[in-house]
C-alpha cells in the first residue's frame, strides 16, 4: 500500500492550492478516502471524506464552503481543492484509508497559508 501526497506549499490568505493523492497497492475503488491535517501543537484533524464511488462527501465544519474533494477511480487518485485559505488551514496534510481495523497514511504534504 502507498499513498503519496503532493501539491502543497506557501500561499497567501485567501488563495488557493490543489493537494493530490497518488494511491497504489490495494483496490483504490472499494474504499472511502480521507484527508486529515495535523496543525503545529494540535490534535490530528478529519478535513474532507470521499466514498468509494465519489457519491458522498463529508467535510470538517472548519472547511465546509471551501474545500472541495474529488476522486478519479481510474487514476487512483484523490484530490483536495482548498479555496480561500486562511492562515489557520496551515498544516501538514495527509491522504488516508482504512481497512478493518488497519489505518493507511501517506507522508503528508506541508501547506503554509501566509503573507
Amino acid at each position: 500500500v502507498q499513498l503519496v501526497e503532493s501539491g502543497g506549499g506557501l500561499v497567501q490568505p485567501g488563495g488557493s492550492l490543489r493537494l493530490s493523492c497518488a494511491a497504489s497497492g490495494f483496490s483504490f475503488s472499494s474504499y472511502a478516502m480521507s484527508w486529515y491535517r495535523r496543525a503545529p501543537g494540535k490534535e490530528r484533524e478529519l478535513v474532507a471524506r470521499i466514498g468509494s464511488v465519489g457519491d458522498w462527501m463529508h467535510y470538517g465544519d472548519s472547511v465546509k464552503g471551501r474545500f472541495t474533494i474529488s476522486r478519479d477511480n481510474a487514476r487512483k487518485m484523490v484530490y483536495l481543492q482548498m479555496n480561500s485559505l486562511k492562515p489557520e488551514d496551515t498544516a501538514v496534510y495527509y491522504c488516508s484509508f482504512s481497512f478493518g481495523a488497519q489505518s493507511y497514511w501517506g507522508q503528508g504534504t506541508q501547506v503554509i497559508v501566509s503573507s
